[in-house]
């Protein structure tokens, strides 16, 4: 092909959406020293007014691995979910479990939301949705468990009141069943629902987008073009079926979303895109300022608009400390407050696969007032810190 003709195919590719765009610059920058590396706790201060409360803490006779918190309120209480096993993270026993909070500091005893698979089947958190009127509770499905790399699907459970629960069903999207799980996080941007869902075979992060306002089906794809992976040896063909970008989370920017990935080539910083036109086209994602331990992180935005990112921001594999990151436009994070540090850090007390010191998998919501972040400490103990938002805002202006 000659060089006219290639950019003439170009062209006619980016005309119908086929080939994402790539941002010229970092979608969102942070500010020089914002983070201190070798300082305790990178420097930062604590959030003011933040409190911790615990919803539960493994004993001698109970499950003692958690992760994958996630917070929702519905008809004026508090909602968590997460996922429990005896020991190993990802194991065939693995369940999803929930509790209702009146305060967002008293929990009430964990119960079951989805019970554990069979012959190999297993399920794990897969967060909440709410209209206002009725609570989606969805669970993922991992026919040849997780540990296959084959990838899974949604179900949803649908509840009235917050105590009883409909049978499982399928998401699905426009063409039927979506073959892919949801990730935690859907977020309601420019009257539509957004979230990531990872398409198998595999687990291919990709922008999904619903008109339903229950968001349990109408989803349909965006256009984003995911990046190479670097992979090579014995783990090579496992990888290449696992995107370098999972794990999104969403905030707004003007009339755009921002989405924002953990990067799976290692590079601990934040990946991103942007889609201007509600979610149909995004961005190629591209590597961001923000430093990231590789957790998942949490994004939003304060009821002033101001954008915001929970994540542990250390450039390195510990996931401490956790932290909330701060910008007023959605393109330079300036201001970050210490949630949870490592002199705050309790002791992690039983052993299991995959578990480790730290703050794990933050999940975030505003609630009555407060910005209230939920998380596995150690991958054991589930539990949840506020912050006012007042305290926020006054540092936003």
């Amino acid at each position: 092909m000659t060089r006219q003709g290639g950019l003439r195919l170009l062209a006619a590719l980016a005309a119908v959406g086929l080939m994402a765009a790539a941002p010229a610059d970092p979608l969102y920058r942070v500010a020089p020293g914002l983070f201190q590396a070798g300082n305790p706790d990178l420097g930062l201060k604590p959030a003011p007014g933040a409190q911790t409360f615990t919803v539960f803490a493994p004993g001698e006779n109970t499950d003692r691995f958690s992760n994958g918190v996630v917070l929702t309120p519905f008809k004026g209480r508090l909602y968590a979910q997460w996922q429990s096993s005896a020991r190993d993270e990802d194991a065939p026993d693995t369940w999803v479990a929930w509790s209702v909070s009146e305060d967002g500091e008293t929990w009430r005893a964990p119960a079951v939301l989805a019970e554990a698979g069979e012959g190999g089947v297993m399920r794990s958190s897969g967060g909440w949705w709410t209209d206002g009127e009725t609570l989606v509770a969805y669970a993922n499905v991992w026919p040849d468990g997780f540990q296959s790399g084959a990838g899974g699907y949604a179900e949803y459970r649908l509840s009235r009141d917050g105590e009883t629960w409909s049978e499982p069903r399928r998401v699905t999207g426009v063409d039927g069943p979506v073959e892919g799980v949801i990730e935690q996080d859907p977020h309601l941007i420019g009257g539509r629902l957004m979230t990531g869902f990872h398409r198998r075979p595999g687990m291919i992060a990709t922008p999904f987008y619903t008109d339903d306002a229950l968001g349990v089906s109408g989803w349909t794809a965006g256009r984003m073009q995911n990046l190479p992976r670097d992979v090579s040896g014995a783990a090579a063909e496992h990888e290449k079926q696992l995107s370098r970008e999972i794990e999104p989370s969403l905030f707004q920017r003007g009339d755009c979303a921002v989405m924002v990935f953990r990067d799976e080539e290692l590079s601990f910083r934040q990946l991103a895109s942007e889609s201007c036109d509600r979610g149909v086209t995004w961005t190629t994602p591209a590597l961001t300022d923000m430093p990231d331990s590789r957790a998942k992180q949490s994004a939003g935005n304060l009821p002033d608009g101001t954008a915001y990112l929970v994540n542990a921001p250390n450039a390195d594999r510990p996931r401490v400390p956790l932290a909330v990151t701060l910008s007023s436009d959605g393109r330079l994070f300036d201001r970050s407050f210490l949630l949870r540090g490592a002199s705050d850090l309790q002791p992690l007390r039983y052993e299991g696969q995959y578990k480790r010191p730290g703050y794990h998998y933050p999940k975030s919501v505003i609630w009555n007032g407060w910005l209230y972040v939920g998380y596995a400490t150690n991958k054991e103990d589930v539990q949840v810190t506020r912050i006012p938002i007042e305290t926020l805002a006054e540092t936003s202006r």
